[in-house]
């Protein structure tokens, strides 16, 4: 096998379905009656939460000890290397059993110009994100 046959990357040791028990909506959800949680809802771990950190498994674990600051839950997603679904299960599972704080931000915000400029100069000081984002005006 020469070295371009090889895979980018290596699969994920456990599959999505495996850690949420193959459920696509947290323990108190009902998954077709709730949206699924916003990718910009903002979680921050709870002083519970963060007392019971060394009880909790892998995945729930890294959650809570990412959430001491607010992340979106695309921020857990990435820093995590997880699949998005699979935090948004687990984030509902933390914040039913108070490890987690929720907060959805409003459906207004993603109209105010302000904040879109400040995602923009936030996406341009990714490193490798080489300047592509272009203003139009």
């Amino acid at each position: 096998m020469g070295a371009g046959d090889e895979p980018v990357d290596r699969a994920p040791a456990v599959r999505p379905f495996l850690v949420t028990a193959g459920r696509v909506a947290g323990a108190d959800a009902d998954p077709g009656a709730t949206p699924p949680m916003p990718v910009e809802t903002q979680l921050v771990a709870t002083a519970a939460g963060l007392e019971r950190l060394d009880l909790m498994s892998f995945e729930r674990h890294d959650i809570v000890a990412a959430c001491r600051r607010p992340q979106s839950v695309a921020e857990i997603a990435a820093i995590l290397r997880l699949h998005l679904n699979v935090v948004r299960v687990l984030a509902e599972d933390l914040a039913a059993g108070g490890h987690l704080s929720v907060y959805v931000p409003s459906a207004d915000i993603a109209r105010d110009v302000s904040v879109l400029r400040r995602v923009i100069d936030g996406l341009r000081t990714i490193p490798g994100s080489r300047g592509t984002v272009r203003d139009s005006d």
